[in-house]
């Protein structure tokens, strides 16, 4: 059996995996870490190996102890990963997009494939039929740009993230809404135009937090996969045991 951990920018997301299969899903804030891998471990006494992800930094005391339990393996620019990385600065290439990258070779091999996590940030990942993955783009997620419309201008309200109800905005929240949730929705329907032009044959996966939110709304073609992350790093995990 095998531990996932993923630290993402707000909260730690744990799965356990037998072989493909996820057992369990658990999403805590970090402070609850250890309550919930302490529950984790004794419900689940066969695993032996653990992955960490860390898009902000895990507590050193947490690593230390989950190496005293587990065969620990840390995802960084050095692990063998299942794609050939033609990123010009692996370095500063995402964990959480390496997962993604590897979701998908694993998931859809000799494919194209266009990765879209709606998250914190909307983040595009590329990956062709032969497995070499050549970048994407960053952009910002909803959440993102709420806030940047409340904190950049002097008057516009924070609002709650809502599906606007109409094209034309006809007050300032309904304008706010229909700017930011349009805006985003023409956008990743815009990307994914683009590289259909391109590469005819194009597999879209859509994940995140938002991806739910955003699915029904796109035009496009996509498979929505919420856990797509956790089975990429699942996959690094099993790569790297072999």
């Amino acid at each position: 059996m095998n531990l996932i951990i993923d630290v993402g920018n707000s909260f730690v997301k744990l799965a356990v995996f037998s072989q493909d299969e996820l057992l369990l899903k658990e999403v805590v804030e970090q402070r609850l870490f250890m309550d919930i891998i302490n529950a984790i471990t004794k419900k689940y006494p066969a695993i032996e190996n653990a992955i960490v992800s860390s898009v902000s930094k895990l507590d050193e005391g947490y690593k230390e102890i989950l190496k005293q339990r587990f065969v620990l393996l840390e995802v960084n620019h050095k692990t063998k990963l299942p794609f050939k990385n033609c990123y010009k600065t692996p370095k500063t290439l995402g964990v959480d997009r390496v997962a993604l990258i590897s979701a998908s070779v694993y998931n859809f091999p000799q494919t194209n494939v266009l990765v879209i996590d709606a998250g914190t940030c909307v983040t595009f990942d590329f990956v062709t039929t032969k497995k070499e993955y050549l970048g994407g783009a960053i952009s910002p997620g909803i959440r993102m740009r709420y806030l940047a419309l409340n904190h950049f201008t002097a008057s516009l309200p924070l609002l709650d993230t809502e599906l606007p109800e109409n094209l034309i905005g006809h007050s300032t929240s309904s304008s706010i809404h229909s700017g930011v949730v349009n805006g985003l929705i023409n956008e990743i329907d815009g990307v994914i135009n683009t590289y259909k032009q391109k590469y005819l044959d194009l597999t879209v996966i859509l994940t995140g937090g938002d991806a739910k939110f955003l699915s029904k709304q796109l035009k496009s073609s996509i498979f929505a996969n919420s856990n797509f992350l956790l089975e990429g790093l699942n996959y690094i995990l099993q790569y790297n045991s072999n």
